[in-house]
């Protein structure tokens, strides 16, 4: 039996297989359920600030300035009440680590929401920091420095560790990583999984693209974990995206991941998906002759495979020159 342990964001984990914040996570009874099939932590369906703005906007439809501003702090507390709630259920049956997730796009009043957060007894906190730039007026920068801000506010009110979900629209997040451990941060998870718009040729209207990760997203993970873990390395990260069966588990091992946040095979397969995705990792292990995570996490980061010129390449014309 191989030693699967693993330490991410200052959390002791199991296994490095951690449930990703989805409606796979939104009750006590599912997350207990993803511990007995031998998930390590859960991070619990994100509260989202734009979604709670726009449930509030609905009900505040004909009021005033101030019944409108009552409004929102109403529906924005109850929210935060259902939140609370779930942690603290999900806590009463679960023994492994339960993150807190806030998905937020703009500097808001978040730091009484964390402070109730942390007392309900969440491990940790994860912040979904996400937006798409479209302003012409936009100012280079701005998004990054936004992360600082949210990160820097809410690290004045928690002491558990704060865990930074990036989404993949930054020219380079190493400066960022980098700017965010000096500020507290203890875990980077890449890559959070935007919605993406679809044409219905029929009907002329837009909707939603593939909803389910594609073995492919894995490759931009593999990037940029393999160089930060070797720039920033006193970090700890986690692969999202893509990791869709235990080989793409020791893939982001090996580039530097401490663990990974799963959902799609989930939705796919349930909790045999758990089982499969270990099967692999502990087989693959045995095979090479390691012992436990540590022995080969980050073995092929930038700075141990070739300076990370594996990692920086962009150009197709070396590997697929024959192709013509």
């Amino acid at each position: 039996m191989k030693r699967l342990e693993t330490t991410f964001a200052g959390l002791k984990l199991k296994n490095p297989f951690i449930v990703s914040s989805s409606n796979l996570t939104n009750s006590a009874d599912k997350n207990k359920k993803w511990e007995e099939a031998g998930a390590s932590a859960v991070v619990l369906k994100s509260l989202f600030e734009e979604e709670i703005e726009a449930e509030a906007g609905w009900m505040q439809d004909g009021a005033h300035a101030e019944e409108q501003d009552y409004l929102l702090y109403y529906h924005r507390a109850h929210r935060l009440e259902e939140y609370l709630k779930l942690i603290k259920e999900t806590k009463a049956q679960c023994t492994i680590p339960v993150i807190a997730s806030i998905n937020c796009y703009r500097l808001t009043e978040w730091t009484d929401f964390a402070k109730q957060i942390e007392a309900a007894g969440a491990d940790a906190l994860e912040l979904n920091i996400m937006s798409v730039c479209s302003d012409l007026d936009y100012e280079y920068g701005a998004y990054e420095r936004l992360h600082i801000d949210i990160v820097k506010q809410i690290k004045q009110s928690v002491s558990i560790p704060i865990v930074v979900k990036l989404g993949k629209n930054l020219t380079n997040p190493i400066p960022l990583i980098n700017q965010l451990y000096a500020h507290g941060v203890a875990g980077v998870v890449l890559f959070n999984r935007m919605v993406t718009p679809d044409i219905n040729l029929e009907k002329m209207s837009y909707t939603t693209g593939e909803v389910f990760s594609h073995p492919s997203d894995l490759y931009e993970s593999i990037r940029w974990i393999g160089l930060a873990s070797d720039r920033v390395p006193k970090l700890a990260y986690a692969a999202s995206g893509g990791v869709n069966d235990g080989a793409s588990m020791v893939k982001a091992i090996l580039a530097g991941a401490s663990a990974v946040e799963v959902c799609s095979v989930l939705y796919q397969k349930k909790e045999k998906g758990i089982n499969e995705m270990l099967d692999v990792l502990e087989k693959w292990m045995n095979d090479n002759n390691y012992e436990q995570i540590s022995d080969f996490k980050g073995m092929m980061n930038a700075g141990k495979a070739g300076g990370g010129t594996a990692f920086e390449r962009v150009q197709f014309f070396k590997k697929f020159g024959k192709y013509e």
